[in-house]
């Protein structure tokens, strides 16, 4: 099921895919749910998984916090 967007086709991460992506820990990530602070997973059933494009997207506006741009 791959939407394309401005980012590239729509994928469904599970939590080992994730931490590849951001490099940071499933407790860290998960605090930054629970913070607003990060996108919030998609439930499928006893799992959860996150939208890839919200992942990138929150990637970018790290780089482009660390870059002192605005976030888009």
């Amino acid at each position: 099921m791959n939407h394309p967007t401005k980012l590239g086709p729509v994928e469904l991460w599970r939590m080992k895919r994730l931490e590849e992506a951001t490099g940071l820990k499933q407790s860290r990530l998960y605090e930054l749910v629970a913070e607003g602070a990060f996108p919030s997973p998609v439930k499928l059933g006893r799992v959860s998984a996150w939208v890839s494009t919200e992942v990138q997207q929150w990637i970018t506006d790290r780089i482009a916090e660390r870059d002192g741009e605005a976030p888009e």
